[in-house]
This record gives C-alpha cells, sequence and structure tokens, in this order.
C-alpha cells in the first residue's frame, strides 16, 4: 500500500539562495509564455482564421505554465500548503472527430517547494470534450478527464501512484496554427492513503502541426 512518508523531524528551510532562483527562473518563464502568446495574438490581427476547423485528423502540441497547490507540506501534513509549487508542462492534442480528441499532458511542477518536500510531477491521457465552439471569437471552452500517474519522490513510498485528473480549460485560436490555452484548470486525484487531493492553474501556447 502506498503511504504518505511522515514527516518527523522535518521542518520547512525557507527560502534559500537556491530556491530564490528558482522561482526567479520560473517567473521568467511563465513572462516568456505570456509574451509568446502575445505575439501570437499580435499577428495574428493581420490573418484570416477560417471559422470552421474543418474535419479529418488533427495533431497539435505545446507548453504550459502551472501554479499548484499540492495538499502537502512537511510544515502541515496533509492538507493545504503554505506555499505554492509552480512548474512547467507539456501537451499533445489529438483530434480524430468534434467527440473524440484525447490529450497527452506531462507536468512537473518543481519551483519553489522551499523545504517542503512537496514536488508532484504527473503523467496523464484521457479524452478531452470541447463544449462549443464560438467562432466569432475563435474560443472554444472544453472539459476533460484524464487518469495517469502522479510521482512526488518527496513524501511517497514508493514515489509513484495513481492519479486523476478533473479539468476544464478554455482555448482561444489566435492564427491558423497557434492556439492560446488561456486558462486550465485540474482538480486532482492521488490514490494514497490518505487521499491527496491537488489542484492547479495553468496558461499555455499551442502549435498544430497538422
Amino acid at each position: 500500500m502506498l503511504r504518505i512518508r511522515p514527516a518527523l523531524g522535518l521542518t520547512p528551510s525557507g527560502f534559500d539562495r537556491n530556491v530564490s532562483m528558482d522561482n526567479v527562473l520560473m517567473k521568467r518563464l511563465l513572462l516568456a509564455i505570456f509574451a509568446l502568446s502575445l505575439a501570437a495574438c499580435t499577428s495574428a490581427r493581420a490573418q484570416v482564421i477560417p471559422a470552421a476547423e474543418g474535419s479529418g485528423f488533427q495533431l497539435a502540441a505545446g507548453g504550459l505554465g502551472s501554479a499548484l497547490q499540492p495538499d502537502f507540506s512537511y510544515s502541515n501534513g496533509v492538507g493545504a500548503s503554505p506555499n505554492r509549487v509552480y512548474g512547467i508542462g507539456t501537451f499533445v492534442d489529438f483530434r480524430f472527430s468534434r467527440w473524440i480528441q484525447p490529450e497527452f499532458e506531462a507536468r512537473w511542477s518543481a519551483f519553489n517547494t522551499a523545504g517542503e518536500g512537496n514536488r508532484e510531477d504527473t503523467y496523464l491521457v484521457g479524452p478531452r470534450v470541447p463544449i462549443h465552439v464560438f467562432h466569432k471569437m475563435h474560443a472554444t471552452p472544453y472539459a476533460k478527464f484524464l487518469i495517469g500517474w502522479g510521482r512526488a519522490s518527496g513524501f511517497l513510498t514508493p514515489p509513484t501512484t495513481l492519479a486523476m485528473a478533473y479539468g476544464a480549460g478554455l482555448d482561444l485560436r489566435v492564427t491558423k496554427r497557434f492556439t492560446l490555452r488561456a486558462i486550465d484548470f485540474e482538480y486532482q486525484q492521488w490514490r494514497v492513503t490518505p487521499t491527496l487531493f491537488p489542484y492547479e492553474g495553468s496558461v499555455g501556447l499551442s502549435y498544430r502541426i497538422f
């Protein structure tokens, strides 16, 4: 049975120099994602975006920047953590039809752990369902359910367990190839004892390969 490692004798070490550098790098990465998104939106003004998505197979891949509430910390144990963990991720969207659009994602939430041992990584796959396509705004809200593996070597023994994510978000098509993932929210369930319920918000940008 997977259990959470007890935090006996462990206390947060505070924001040392390495943690501060991680925070700076993560903030720069998030700013870079926003800058790329802004550049894509600006270039979209000079382009004509087809109103219809078209039919047939489509494949898109992208990157994410995220903020995670890990639901665990050495100082508080299971429950709300005093530190928000930042991360990066990648996702691949497959479109076979209007209703068959699976998604694969991998997330590595490792920045600003602040000595709390609550780095959490996930590798998930599952259906992503567009709720409606607003053609005039080129906006597509969606819902998704993903399942796979969660990894937290700091406090799980063994470090990998079954994880599920219930999510929703909004995609904004800014050019024929680029789509802004304006918001993506996941409420996760990690099957450990006791169960963890992390939640995470992200923003990203994807490129349609074909």
